[in-house]
């Protein structure tokens, strides 16, 4: 497998994202199975695993938790999760105020079993707390020896370099796929600049790029792809068309399958660590092995670009995503 080194530590290209075995968005996952999801990442090289509190409500980490348990070795997972999300009745809510963040750490490491985070990120800015404030207390939870890098997860370039001026600052989770390109143009380069280290979430885009979806696709109630506005008309159709082209694309260029040419994109691209591929079960890892050992050229990146440019006329990022501002 891939490797790059976050903060001095060696670390898989290729992370397992946990969202979908939290259960809750993606459909329900028996433990066993989720288990065994994370066990099998941990044989294929995959040792990043990134988790978070608001995956199945704490369910996540626990299964996380019990992977490494069931594994025995601890220092065989580098496991990166995150705070500052809260949820209730009314939704999903930034919420970096030093009490939630305290609460939210002790939480997770109990959840997970294990007495340091290798990376805890902040999931979300909060509008409503200084990001120096935020960063001050992360720093001093580094300095309690219960984390050990400090990242963060969809910041910006201003909030990152705030960040910065308090705390040593790692890493920078964001989205990005063939179809959600936003940082392209500004924080790519500057965490480049910076050696800050850049994992990639939806680097399959819900799924878009799994290979697996059709016209005639239908989701569960619950699942989050119903209000994802990729996932309805009339952009669902150029959506797949796009999909559809760049699955010919892989197998007559390069004999490699949709996600491995989506992920090797990724992976490809100046300034990114490492991409999360999101599983719930074992045999949706085998296509990872797929991505390694090779690499795409000027001119197929020119030719994939023009496939997206000319097949999503309409496109539209990941915004939906964003969490509410809560009242103070």
């Amino acid at each position: 497998m891939e490797a790059a080194t976050i903060a001095g530590v060696k670390v898989s290209r290729i992370g397992l994202g946990t969202w979908a075995i939290g259960g809750l968005e993606w459909g329900q996952v028996p433990d066993e199975t989720a288990i065994a999801t994370c066990l099998s990442a941990i044989d294929r090289g995959i040792n990043l695993i990134d988790t978070a509190p608001i995956y199945g409500h704490g369910r996540s980490e626990e299964i996380v938790g019990k992977a490494m348990r069931a594994h025995g070795r601890r220092d065989a997972f580098y496991i990166a999760t995150k705070a500052g999300l809260e949820w209730n009745e009314h939704g999903v809510f930034a919420n970096s105020t030093s009490s939630r963040l305290r609460k939210e750490l002790e939480d997770s490491l109990r959840r997970l079993g294990t007495d340091y985070i290798d990376l805890y990120q902040v999931h979300w800015p909060d509008p409503c707390i200084a990001i120096g404030e935020t960063a001050d207390l992360m720093s001093q939870f580094q300095r309690e020896g219960k984390v050990r890098g400090l990242g963060v997860s969809n910041f910006s370039v201003a909030q990152m370099q705030e960040f910065q001026a308090v705390a040593p600052l790692v890493s920078n989770q964001l989205p990005y796929n063939l179809f959600e390109r936003q940082i392209d143009d500004a924080i790519l380069p500057w965490c480049a600049s910076q050696n800050i280290a850049v994992l990639t979430w939806s680097s399959l885009c819900r799924s878009m790029l799994g290979g697996r979806l059709h016209l005639g696709t239908v989701f569960a109630a619950g699942d989050i792809r119903r209000v994802d506005p990729k996932f309805q008309q009339p952009r669902f159709s150029q959506y797949i068309s796009a999909a559809g082209r760049l699955e010919a694309f892989a197998r007559v260029r390069y004999g490699r399958t949709l996600p491995e040419l989506a992920v090797r994109w990724v992976l490809d691209r100046h300034g990114v660590s490492a991409a999360l591929w999101g599983a719930k079960r074992p045999d949706q890892l085998d296509a990872a092995c797929g991505v390694v050992g090779w690499k795409l050229d000027a001119e197929a990146m020119a030719e994939i670009d023009l496939i997206v440019a000319t097949s999503v006329t309409d496109p539209v990022g990941p915004e939906y995503l964003t969490p509410g501002v809560r009242a103070e």
